[in-house]
């Protein structure tokens, strides 16, 4: 479904998943911070649509979602999900590098799914997920979610830092650094550096550093008071507004203005 420039957002249609609810995030405790990003939650409002619209991040997340516990594997384009108004959904996000090695398995071969976190961990996977839904509150559902990856935490190795290196370089410069210098800064072959990305973030350099070009155009979106989609492209690292158009519609299913209004910009 490709919502148009007039479309409303009214139940039943897709909603950004980052603007269907209050979408808060927190800092893990020490035990898990050199594994996971943050730790977050996201109640849906009451009166929204059912349908949320999950759009390419470069990261792979466990989620706890009506009971179930889910891994949420690397984006290519939009993911459309139902679920309850007024819910909540908690999760916590893998730094770069790190999912592989809590799965056992190379985020290449997740791309775009949804995974039962029983299917990598069995029954301890569904042992967690009955003691979060046993909590009587979102703030304890969290604190039995991190407090269950904590006791796994010490027997899984840390990533190693040149993919959270690739991923900042991509994340943070709107004109990028270039794959020549992560390239030189890495010390590794671009057939290196694909293999490493594709096994971290489940596909190569190129993919994620317009997957992450995306997420700045979505920050600056959320940010800018009266935004004028011209401005947006240039400062996101686009080369112009067109070429803004095509690659919000391809990762998002949405037009840059249909996005602006969900913002409420």
């Amino acid at each position: 479904m490709t919502p148009g420039d007039n479309t409303p957002v009214l139940s039943g249609a897709p909603i950004l998943s980052g603007a269907i609810g209050e979408y808060r995030e927190f800092n893990p405790p020490a035990v898990l911070e050199r594994h996971f990003q943050c730790v977050w939650s996201n109640t849906l409002r009451r009166d929204a649509g059912s349908l949320s619209a999950v759009v390419p991040d470069g990261c792979v997340d466990i989620t706890w979602i009506d009971g179930d516990l889910v891994v949420a594997g690397p984006d290519v384009a939009v993911a459309l999900s139902t679920l309850t108004p007024g819910s909540t959904v908690i999760g916590t996000r893998f730094r770069p590098g790190a999912a592989s090695r809590w799965l056992g398995l190379p985020m290449s071969e997740i791309v775009g799914g949804r995974v039962a976190l029983s299917h990598f961990w069995g029954a301890l996977a569904r042992e967690i997920a009955q003691r979060i839904g046993d909590a009587s509150s979102t703030a304890e559902r969290m604190q039995a979610m991190q407090g269950a990856l904590s006791k796994l935490a010490p027997e899984i190795e840390p990533p190693p830092p040149d993919m959270g290196f690739a991923f900042n370089a991509l994340k943070t410069e709107s004109a990028g650094p270039g794959m020549a210098v992560i390239l030189d800064r890495l010390d590794v072959s671009p057939r290196t550096l694909r293999r490493r990305c594709q096994e971290a973030f489940g596909y190569g350099p190129k993919t994620l550093d317009r997957i992450l070009r995306f997420q700045r155009f979505l920050n600056l979106a959320r940010q800018s008071a009266a935004p004028r989609l011209v401005d947006l492209a240039f400062e996101a690292g686009y080369s112009d507004q067109a070429h803004l158009t095509r690659e919000v519609r391809r990762l998002s299913g949405f037009s840059p203005a249909a996005v602006l209004r969900q913002f409420g910009a």
